[in-house]
């Protein structure tokens, strides 16, 4: 285990934070502080991270390169890299005649020059910070509307938590981009809506990974950016996720409230635009109690659904298929049935969106699956139920999703009672085997 750097963590809380007023500065305060330090004395944008900042306190990191050690001293008053007890790591001479015991993996590390000692994760960080350019053209927006929508691919494929750091770094990048590059004025608008879909596909990831108070600073720099560029697409975008966030954590009034701020002018909106808002609209109602309006607000969504042309839709709008829309439709049912009503319905819906999603959506189909296989469990058949999470857990084992596992919690507690049989026993088993790894 490495030994923690209490120096640098004392130092940390010895400042006064920025953001808190008379509370000691925070891991991500300090970071902030560091990045603008930089980019001040550097003219770089750098990307240290609360959670880098936290390695550096673990002792998981223990020299941490020039342009970090200079800012941190800069920014928590001292004069030495040893006040914040940063050190660097010394090898031991071996004898000539104890080279032959070393391993042969070890040998080769010597060689290479890399001492055995260093932790990997120092290994990781970059030397210096990246560069910003100082100006902004269309191959620089393009890299951000390319990166934005590998990072949206991954997130469908694996869930949020597999790479939230490297695109929380990458929205930091378009922020700097934004605030000190110059971009002529026609493109203006356009880079804030390379920005703001990359905020958007953070804050969604981050939303994924339970990490809210992220991911509602990532939608607001989304929203901001969308309104300064006039985008009418991507600000429905951002408060759809907005919306369904709120939703999710139990807020399902503010979701309410989210969704019909999206829906003010909706006829600058494109067909699945408002099929999307829609479904989240009902999703709302439907756990406000709210059947009726429920119901004609899926028949509405069903309407504009029927409307799309694929391609007229915005990029981020092209997961919007038949599979994605009976999954939100029939999640909006699924809270109806589990009251006893439409159970048949949702069913049919939620079956649906299994079958339509294909291995690049493969998070969407496992929680439409396990959603399907709770149903079934409370209103059919366990056993049939036990066959369809069985499917379901095994895709939810190959992405890294909060909203993944708590469903599969829920479906865990729905099977508890029909343990005796053994497919469900067998499930349950599954279930708490996927959630621990």
């Amino acid at each position: 285990m490495p030994e923690p750097n209490h120096q640098l963590q004392r130092a940390r809380e010895r400042l006064n934070s920025p953001s808190a007023p008379g509370e000691p500065a925070s891991r991500q305060d300090v970071a902030d502080l560091v990045n603008a330090w930089i980019h001040r004395e550097y003219q770089r944008s750098a990307v240290m991270t609360a959670n880098y900042l936290g390695k550096l306190e673990r002792g998981v990191v223990r020299w941490p390169c020039a342009e970090y050690r200079a800012a941190l001293r800069a920014v928590l008053g001292t004069e030495t890299d040893h006040a914040l007890g940063f050190r660097r790591h010394r090898q031991r001479r071996k004898s000539a005649d104890t080279v032959s015991d070393v391993d042969r993996k070890d040998f080769l590390r010597t060689a290479l020059g890399a001492a055995a000692t260093v932790p990997l994760a120092e290994w990781a960080m970059p030397a210096q910070a990246a560069d910003v350019p100082t100006t902004v053209g269309p191959t620089e927006i393009q890299g951000l509307k390319t990166v934005a929508e590998t990072f949206l691919s991954w997130d469908h494929a694996y869930g949020g938590g597999l790479v939230r750091d490297a695109v929380a770094a990458q929205i930091r990048y378009s922020v700097a981009l934004l605030e000190h590059a110059t971009c002529p004025p026609p493109l203006r608008a356009d880079l804030h809506v390379a920005a703001g879909w990359l905020g958007q596909v953070g804050a969604m990831m981050a939303f994924d990974s339970y990490a809210h108070d992220d991911a509602r600073k990532m939608f607001r720099l989304a929203l901001a950016c969308a309104e300064e560029a006039g985008d009418w697409h991507l600000r429905a975008k951002v408060l759809s996720g907005m919306a369904r966030q709120a939703i999710w954590v139990g807020d399902a009034d503010s979701g309410l409230t989210l969704v019909e701020l999206a829906l003010v002018r909706s006829d600058r909106l494109t067909p699945a635009e408002r099929a999307m808002l829609l479904s989240a609209r009902a999703r709302a109602q439907a756990k406000l109690g709210m059947v009726q309006d429920t119901l004609e607000t899926i028949g509405r969504a069903d309407e504009q659904f029927a409307r799309i042309r694929p391609s007229e839709e915005m990029p981020w709008m092209r997961y919007y298929d038949a599979a994605q829309h009976a999954g939100d439709t029939g999640h909006a049912l699924f809270d109806l049935a589990m009251r006893g009503r439409f159970a048949a319905e949702a069913s049919d819906r939620l079956t649906m969106a299994v079958a339509g999603h294909t291995d690049a959506y493969v998070r969407s189909r496992a929680i439409s699956g396990i959603k399907l296989a709770s149903l079934t469990m409370a209103t059919g058949d366990p056993v049939q139920a036990a066959q369809t999470g069985a499917r379901a857990v095994t895709d939810a084992g190959t992405v890294r999703s909060r909203r993944a596992q708590d469903d599969m919690r829920e479906l865990h507690r729905l099977s508890a009672p029909h343990g005796r049989k053994t497919p469900v026993a067998e499930l349950c088993d599954r279930i708490k085997a996927t959630i621990r790894t």
